[in-house]
């Protein structure tokens, strides 16, 4: 069965997509079958895939609110994906009526929980109903924090909500890695930012931490990850270094 991982943080612009995205690609690439969830109704990872969130029907929407099969939502590209619509940013209050309504995308996996090796979910810059779905639904979470002092009190809260979705609804689920991001190694706020979140969290850290680059902003105009856009830059080796990394490690 599929490990399932959800990435997450209710800070944006932590480069969540693109660690949800590039990571998944990267996994692949060691032999891995991966499918990845776009759960955000920004649909940023679906357009990072050269997709359009206004006009991909059906979408995660549909699977999670009317009784469509997540296959009908896939769409095989560098990596398959189960593709977000804007609709998806209504789907709190059509669920908000349902019994069992943090179990949806949970039942959802059922059907693909056998085609693949990991389920990677780009969750929301939240911590609401879709993205405890996700941590329901999880074997691991994983948490991308940008190399600055305000991203790390952040994590004091993620850490509050997946205790209770532990406690209440998946005892399964735990933070799995931290992935620093956006780190530029001449400052030294980065410096001293990773030297407090391995304070504070040991070995959860990952070693691989991810340089601030524009290459991340070019590939996805693209429809590409950053392994396919630039295969050769130090971006994607990085990623392919993380892969090598959390699998070697068994972190997920």
């Amino acid at each position: 069965m599929a490990k399932v991982v959800a990435f997450a943080n209710q800070k944006g612009g932590v480069a969540k997509t693109t660690t949800t995205l590039n990571l998944g690609v990267a996994v692949q690439e060691l032999g891995r079958r991966v499918l990845v969830v776009d759960l955000d109704p920004q649909g940023n990872l679906t357009m990072s895939l050269g997709l359009d969130p206004d006009t991909v029907r059906p979408s995660m929407y549909d699977v999670l609110t009317g009784g469509v099969s997540i296959e009908e939502a896939i769409a095989h590209r560098e990596v398959d994906i189960a593709v977000a619509s804007i609709d998806l940013a209504a789907v709190e209050i059509a669920l908000s009526s349902l019994i069992g309504r943090e179990r949806a995308l949970s039942k959802a996996f059922f059907q693909v929980t056998d085609s693949y090796d990991y389920i990677f979910i780009d969750t929301p810059p939240s911590l609401g109903l879709l993205t405890v779905n996700a941590f329901t639904a999880s074997n691991a979470v994983v948490v991308p924090v940008q190399c600055e002092y305000l991203s790390l009190r952040g994590l004091e809260q993620l850490t509050r909500t997946l205790e209770l979705v532990r406690e209440n609804l998946n005892p399964s689920a735990r933070i799995a890695g931290i992935v620093p991001t956006m780190y530029d190694s001449r400052l030294a706020h980065d410096r001293e930012a990773i030297g407090i979140l391995r304070e504070s969290f040991g070995d959860l850290v990952c070693q691989t931490a991810i340089p601030k680059t524009i290459k991340f902003a070019e590939a996805p105009v693209k429809g590409q990850s950053v392994l396919k856009y630039a295969p050769d830059s130090q971006a994607a080796e990085a990623y392919r270094q993380l892969a090598r990394e959390v699998l070697d490690g068994k972190k997920i």
